[in-house]
């Protein structure tokens, strides 16, 4: 079997053997489980074994374990260029991984295995991604002008909760309302406040979410209870049948045009819809609700200087070009680059999984290792985006970093299930609304910018993503 080369050199690698092991049955993956969550922490619980074994590539268990997982043993690969065999789907299989090593019972999704749980070598994939491609391609007209429409009614949320609750503002929870309203309408054409869900839309996705990925998270209560309760056994679907339920018509009800054309790329009309219910709630919603508070959370943390740089920007810029439009936006490199630092320094999606389809050779910078057939693959992204081998002052946020000769880097940026460089097709597991992602969080800096001269916001830590409260808003006067 060839040994490939690294991103240093052009020399065959060293073929190296797979430090690290899975401890003893049962208890290993129990003891690794409690070093994760509670005793290191996630960044920690990586980085000490990089140190002790002195490689990116390694053996370990990842939670939830026992009595959820079936199997919690992994590959880990740590590093920019290990990394990148988890988006070669003609060595590695990506069938019902989406959430690591467990598979939430299928009851949350109707009984079927959505398009996130299909491998590409499954015909239903086909299908199913392109008739999403077809789907957003459609809504190509409508994207901007919609979602510009909810910011602007979500700062003005701002500005009135602002001026009523004592100058602070929890984003968040504003923000969830937004993206739903706007996700509800994208699909369906229609405001949700006017459909059976009203204004219980976030809710209702997040109770169905926070029970399917409840297995990955803490509560921060007492060490051994939270465990007990959050990663001994799966919670039932029938704790948010009635949300699901109730999310599922209003789609069904509403997505009328959608679902006809769903038929017409050969797909069930139910299966169709709980699949629209998927991608829009887990993947559009829930990446909105990661996605927005964590771009803020860091343009926050760059400070008013680059508040600046940016503002002056976005503004000569739509001067210049008569307005806000993809095209115009594509010329603003400073905040196309800002996007992507974020992406980068706290990609929204932090694990990949994948399972060897067949004996193979992964490369990193100085060593390559043989992988078996069947084996289960592991990436923690955060630390493949921050890989100092690649990056200058990688745990920095340098919003300047990918202008210029930094647009080379664009390739090790990873947050699409993909690389930045690459486009999302029926036949890989890239995220379909890629391009669409990168126009809302431009869009989000865009118009904040032309309302804003600048801000300063309180963040804090939440078991998936930040919870960010704004405590200045310093509106601009001359635009």
């Amino acid at each position: 079997m060839p040994i490939p080369s690294g991103s240093s050199s052009s020399k065959p690698l060293p073929l190296k053997p797979i430090p690290g092991d899975y401890g003893t049955p049962f208890l290993g993956a129990i003891g690794d489980r409690l070093d994760y969550f509670y005793n290191q922490g996630k960044d920690h619980f990586f980085t000490t074994r990089i140190k002790k074994y002195q490689s990116t590539v390694f053996r370990t268990n990842m939670p939830p374990g026992p009595f959820i997982a079936q199997n919690s043993q992994v590959i880990a690969v740590l590093d920019a260029v290990s990394f990148r065999i988890l988006f070669d789907t003609s060595k590695v299989e990506k069938r019902d991984v989406l959430d690591g090593t467990y598979l939430p019972s299928l009851s949350f999704t109707g009984g079927h295995r959505v398009c996130a749980y299909l491998d590409p070598s499954e015909p239903k994939h086909t299908s199913l991604k392109s008739f999403f491609l077809s789907l957003l391609a459609s809504k190509h007209d409508i994207f901007v002008p919609l979602f510009r429409t909810c910011l602007s009614d979500l700062f003005l949320n701002m500005e009135d909760q602002m001026a009523s609750d004592g100058k602070k503002v929890y984003f968040n929870s504003l923000s969830d309302s937004m993206s739903f309203k706007f996700m509800f309408q994208l699909f369906c054409d229609k405001d949700p406040s006017k459909t059976g869900i009203g204004s219980k839309g976030p809710s209702l996705v997040d109770k169905w979410l926070g029970l399917q990925l409840a297995p990955l998270a803490t509560l921060g209560l007492p060490k051994f209870i939270d465990d007990l309760l959050l990663h001994t056994f799966p919670f039932p679907f029938f704790l948010v049948k009635s949300a699901y339920g109730k999310l599922f018509h209003a789609f069904y009800e509403n997505s009328t045009s959608v679902l006809d054309k769903a038929e017409s790329f050969g797909i069930d009309r139910e299966e169709a819809c709980h699949n629209l219910v998927f991608l829009a709630g887990f993947n559009a919603y829930g990446g909105m609700k990661l996605l927005l508070p964590t771009l803020l959370k860091w343009v926050s943390v760059a400070g008013e200087e680059l508040h600046r740089q940016l503002a002056d920007e976005i503004r000569r810029v739509v001067r210049s070009e008569g307005g806000v439009t993809p095209q115009s936006m594509d010329k603003m490199t400073l905040t196309k680059s800002v996007v992507y630092e974020v992406f980068r320094i706290e990609p929204m999606v932090p694990f990949q999984y994948a399972k060897a389809k067949e004996d193979i050779v992964v490369p990193s910078h100085d060593a390559a290792f043989e992988i078996r057939k069947g084996e289960m693959i592991f990436g923690y992204q955060p630390l493949a985006t921050k890989d100092p081998r690649v990056f200058d002052d990688p745990e920095d946020f340098v919003g300047h970093r990918f202008i210029g000769e930094g647009e080379k880097l664009l390739k090790y940026v990873y947050w699409s299930n993909g690389p930045e460089t690459e486009d999302p097709t029926a036949v890989n597991k890239q995220c379909p609304g890629k391009d669409l992602v990168m126009l809302i969080s431009r869009l989000m800096l865009v118009d904040f910018f032309l309302r804003y001269d600048t801000f300063a916001a309180e963040v804090e830590t939440l078991p998936f993503g930040p919870s960010v409260t704004l405590t200045s808003l310093t509106k601009a006067i001359n635009i």
